[in-house]
């Protein structure tokens, strides 16, 4: 919120740099203006910009704004366009390139360290903020951690070996502290605080439809057990609850040679319901709303929006309609809306 505050505290003084500017080449150009101290050029300009926005900005944005500027006085451009950000036609100047294109940051990192090997690619990745650590899920298996302490990162990761299932989606349990992953046909808990390279987790299968997306549901106040959500590729939504004792009263015997212990998901209540006619997309829990959002490609139930007590009733859930369907949703607190993409 401090940076938040202190950034439009710096665009409201760029912009009267930019009005002040305005005003005196209005003036030089009809012959009323007399030089002074006050007088904005260039390497005024440049100063000051980069004193209210420091490494953000780079020096051809700042000195094509300028000259944008100075060009037109009738048709000012954006501020973003400082940032090498722009909203439509650039007048032929070059595209800016992708290390511009961040706003409100004053310092990037790059984490050089690859999580994943070649033709794998990243299928989930969760921020963790009361932890200030990152997680990630690759396609064929490797789960990571990224934590940041002292400004650094360090990461450690788990390779989960498979046969053909994919990592489909991943979240964090928050009481618990493990990593929860699901596959085509099972579902990942990582103890990612584990120093044992093997037996560091489990995995709860089978599961009979394919699994496409998960979540963590963020309301129990007992420390010793989260609950989890699910969605298929039939459309259905399932509610998994795990505890402390699951892991030690569902066990079955683990191989000497795998590296997680093995639950059966038989031994497991696992509420489910079908809400749409097609694959589950993705899935998400709203602590604020204290409701779980659902979409997908269905035209008929595209949407579903509803407290998790309905995965176990009949009742009707609170639902609509979007033609070709919704990819994807989210929900801004400060707004009270919820956005969708189809």
């Amino acid at each position: 919120a401090l940076e938040l505050i202190d950034f439009k505290n710096a665009l409201e003084q760029f912009q009267n740099l930019v009005e002040k500017m305005i005003i005196q080449k209005t003036k030089e150009s009809s012959g009323l203006y007399t030089k002074d101290d006050d007088e904005i050029d260039y390497n005024k300009f440049y100063t000051t910009t980069r004193t209210l926005f420091g490494p953000a900005v780079k020096d051809q944005n700042v000195q094509a704004f300028f000259r944008k500027v100075i060009s037109n006085l009738d048709e000012r451009p954006e501020w973003l366009e400082i940032f090498g950000c722009f909203t439509g036609e650039s007048d032929g100047m070059s595209s800016p390139s992708k290390e511009s294109m961040v706003l409100l940051v004053s310092e990037k990192q790059q984490i050089t360290h690859s999580v994943v090997k070649r033709k794998d690619v990243i299928k989930g990745i969760v921020k963790v903020p009361l932890l200030h650590f990152t997680v990630t899920a690759s396609q064929r298996g490797v789960l990571t951690v990224f934590s940041k302490q002292r400004k650094s990162f360090f990461s450690f990761s788990f390779y989960f070996h498979q046969d053909t299932a994919w990592i489909t989606g991943c979240d964090f349990l928050p009481n618990l502290k493990y990593v929860v992953a699901v596959t085509e046909s099972t579902v990942i808990l990582w103890d990612y605080k584990s120093k044992e390279s093997k037996n560091n987790g489990f995995v709860i299968k089978p599961m009979k439809n394919c699994l496409l997306c998960v979540c963590t549901v963020t309301v129990s106040d007992n420390l010793a057990k989260d609950t989890i959500l699910m969605g298929d590729d039939k459309g259905y939504v399932y509610l998994l609850t795990v505890t402390n004792e699951d892991f030690i009263m569902k066990q079955s015997k683990t191989e000497k040679e795998s590296q997680f212990n093995f639950l059966n998901s038989e031994s497991f209540n696992i509420p489910k319901r079908k809400l749409h006619d097609d694959w589950v997309g993705k899935i998400k829990y709203f602590s604020a709303l204290k409701r779980f959002g659902s979409c997908s490609t269905d035209s008929i139930n595209s949407f579903v929006l509803d407290d998790i007590k309905r995965l176990e009733d009949n009742l009707p859930v609170k639902e609509f309609s979007v033609s070709k369907g919704v990819n994807a949703f989210t929900y801004c607190g400060k707004a009270k809306v919820i956005v969708t993409g189809g």
